[in-house]
């Protein structure tokens, strides 16, 4: 079985004019942590080059791991992630409320996960369904109350859905458009299974926000597209959608919150932030080569700044740490070629605990062992987070230990 596949074409518009704007280095599956029975088994690098189409615009990996591989067997949960559950109590009423839903309305979920978000919509009194390919998820999710298809949404799928509970009313993606390698199929099935007067909302990472905050950890192999309102609105439209609306949200470094129609029969008119975010991305050149050329060296230096640091250190007989064993810490590690400096990972996650990094396999302790092994200095490659782990770990610094925040530029705790 072949892995993965390089595409040559844009997964949006079909374009072959492409750019390879952020050559991000390789790595294994981001969150593919072994046990250490598996030590042995090979976890291969697959390419995190990142193009850009130049014909419509839009950001997007080529190289696509096998989804079978990817998300089958997944060990990501909602509920896991700090804050997440309560931002969907909050995403869910503030959607309620926006569209006027009402009790018994049906909400589709693509990609639901373990639920989290869908059972804050049936607290609305709706109807709820999940889909999800992550067969251990799904069945711990319907086991809960929360129906959920355990398959990849296809517009296959979209068609059975609606033979067996009728069109809905809202659906939604989070966090997971930009996952689907075949977006088009996706979407045509977002059309079959909306009602006429129906919205599809959907949280992405938001290419301004990437840029403007340093976070292109979030380029990982389950994201194959990053995504901008200009590239998606000429995607939409020619599948008989439309963008209507549009929020910021704080989420995974900065998202937006998409609100979609069916072009043909939707009668909300186009809000007046989204057509004024869509003139700054005009303004920016959002969808030309040139903001990621400077993007790229602009993480390249904050590579070799934090590099500089931590080879003095460890040519001083320092040990080096670091915290966070996520998929987005698998990119950063990569890239900045800690994993060939750091020999041990810290984390609060109980699941990753006694477990080997991908790839690298370096171990995984619970973050109370930064007392017993004390290292010298511990990079926060989780360093989204870094101020609540600072915040927890005062005692580490306290008894000589050093914080290292790589992004969005380094940051030493305490100076020394």
């Amino acid at each position: 079985m072949n892995q993965y596949r390089h595409r040559d074409d844009c997964r949006l518009c079909g374009s072959t004019d492409l750019e390879l704007v952020l050559p991000i280095l390789p790595s294994p599956i981001g969150d593919a942590f072994v046990s250490q029975a598996e030590l042995d088994q090979p976890q291969p690098l697959f390419p995190l080059d990142t193009y850009l189409c130049k014909a419509c615009g839009h950001v997007q990996n080529l190289d696509i791991v096998d989804p079978e591989i990817l998300f089958r067997n997944y060990t990501y949960r909602t509920s896991a992630s700090m804050g997440l559950v309560d931002h969907f109590r909050k995403y869910a009423a503030h959607v309620v409320g926006t569209l006027g839903m009402q009790p018994g309305d049906l909400v589709v979920e693509i990609g639901s996960n373990d639920g989290s978000l869908l059972k804050a919509y049936r607290d609305h009194g709706l109807r709820v369904q999940g889909v999800d390919p992550a067969r251990n998820i799904a069945a711990a999710a319907s086991a809960e109350g929360i129906p959920t298809l355990p398959d990849f949404f296809t517009a296959a799928v979209a068609e059975q859905l609606v033979q067996q509970l009728g069109h809905a009313r809202l659906m939604c993606a989070n966090n997971v458009f930009a996952h689907a390698d075949g977006i088009g199929d996706i979407v045509k099935g977002i059309r079959t299974l909306l009602a006429p007067d129906g919205a599809f909302v959907f949280e992405v990472s938001y290419i301004p926000d990437m840029i403007d905050g340093f976070v292109f950890d979030t380029i990982y192999h389950e994201h194959v597209s990053h995504h901008a309102l200009i590239p998606l609105e000429r995607f939409f439209n020619r599948l008989d959608l439309s963008l209507f609306d549009v929020e910021r949200v704080p989420t995974k470094g900065g998202s937006i919150r998409g609100y979609a129609q069916p072009k043909s029969t939707g009668q909300r008119p186009q809000s007046a932030r989204l057509l004024a975010m869509m003139a700054e991305e005009e303004r920016r050149h959002i969808t030309e080569p040139a903001i990621y050329r400077q993007f790229y060296q602009d993480i390249e230096a904050r590579k070799q700044t934090v590099l500089a640091y931590i080879d003095a250190a460890k040519a001083a007989g320092k040990t080096v740490g670091v915290y966070g064993a996520s998929t987005t810490a698998t990119t950063l590690l990569y890239h900045f070629e800690l994993e060939k400096r750091a020999t041990m990972m810290f984390d609060d996650n109980p699941i990753k605990h006694g477990t080997y990094s991908p790839g690298a396999h370096i171990p995984v302790y619970p973050s109370e062992q930064l007392y017993t092994l004390r290292p010298d200095i511990v990079v926060i490659i989780a360093w989204q987070y870094s101020t609540p782990i600072m915040a927890r770990h005062q005692r580490y610094m306290d008894e000589g230990g050093q914080f290292l925040v790589p992004l969005p530029s380094m940051q030493l705790h305490p100076q020394r």
